[in-house]
């Protein structure tokens, strides 16, 4: 039988599969999920499927109730947190969770990725933001749910489409995008600037963060109301 989410499972896919691809998880780590905002349903990758078998058909397609639509497998552990973003952030069309080294690293320290250089400044114009740990009480609760809420709580204050990631304190990271391919373009970029910083300590320890003039130019060229990067 053919699936009237043919499509949307094949977008999950593929984005999924660019995780291994760009290294930013090891064996069965990360999943990124595709959003159908028509239908209110999305497809993310099957729970502790190794990516070398993993097939579009495997998807698994929920609601934002974290609701089995279609699929036979059991959803990512991470659904949850997926649908608590997709119904607090409209307008994002994809979600990636990965546990890629350098960001994880800084989320395990519970520390945001301060903004160094003009390159962490062309995608985004603030440190990467990093939640609050998560309580006794949160955990003993629904977990994945209450990661979620951590997000949330700490875009409250935040505009989560000009700062499309975010590091779970403890945990990992996560970032978003208007599609599932460029919320993976985002989780490679955080990957970087959380590379990049970690070697800008290591070479200074009291580096200062970029002046806030360079910090502007460089992000408003790229997205501002006048920008002029790119084609």
């Amino acid at each position: 039988m053919t699936s009237s989410y043919g499509e949307l499972k094949e977008q999950a896919f593929r984005a999924n599969l660019e995780i291994p691809r760009r290294g930013l998880a090891i064996y069965t780590f990360g999943n990124v999920s595709a959003f159908d905002a028509g239908r209110g349903v999305f497809a993310i990758k099957p729970s502790g499927v190794v990516y070398e078998t993993l097939t579009a058909a495997d998807m698994v397609v929920v609601d934002l109730e974290s609701k089995v639509v279609e699929g036979t497998l059991r959803p990512s552990s991470d659904t949850k947190t997926h649908a608590a973003l997709y119904r607090a952030f409209p307008g994002i069309g994809g979600i990636v969770h990965t546990h890629s080294t350098y960001a994880t690293a800084w989320a395990q320290a519970c520390k945001p990725i301060p903004l160094y250089g003009t390159t962490h400044a062309d995608h985004l114009a603030e440190d990467v933001p990093c939640t609050a740990l998560m309580t006794a009480e949160a955990v003993r609760g629904d977990y994945e749910a209450e990661t979620g809420t951590q997000i949330i709580d700490c875009f409250r204050t935040r505009d989560f489409k000009a700062t499309p990631m975010v590091l779970v304190a403890g945990h990992a990271p996560f970032t978003w995008g208007a599609t599932a391919d460029k919320a993976v373009y985002h989780a490679v970029v955080l990957e970087e600037l959380a590379k990049l910083a970690s070697i800008t300590q290591s070479i200074d320890p009291d580096a200062n963060r970029l002046p806030d003039y360079l910090v502007q130019k460089h992000f408003e060229r790229k997205h501002g109301k006048r920008a002029y990067y790119g084609q």
